[in-house]
């Protein structure tokens, strides 16, 4: 979830799948993890799930 100044909101998996869906239609490049996003497709379903689920928990946000 994460929050907005009124609410918090729930990140569903639309969410992610959307998003994925503008990085690859604006030809994104790696990220700080350096994996490419052809690299990151070979196990598409696999690797929004966990991001996903880092979103979710806030892991993302803590570990930075």
């Amino acid at each position: 979830m994460f929050e907005t100044e009124s609410k918090t909101v729930p990140i569903t998996k639309a969410m992610v799948r959307s998003a994925y869906k503008k990085v690859k239609s604006n030809q994104g490049s790696a990220g700080v993890d350096k994996e490419s996003l052809e690299m990151y497709q070979l196990d598409l379903s696999g690797n929004l799930y966990k991001l996903r689920n880092k979103l979710v928990s806030g892991f993302i946000f803590h570990n930075q």
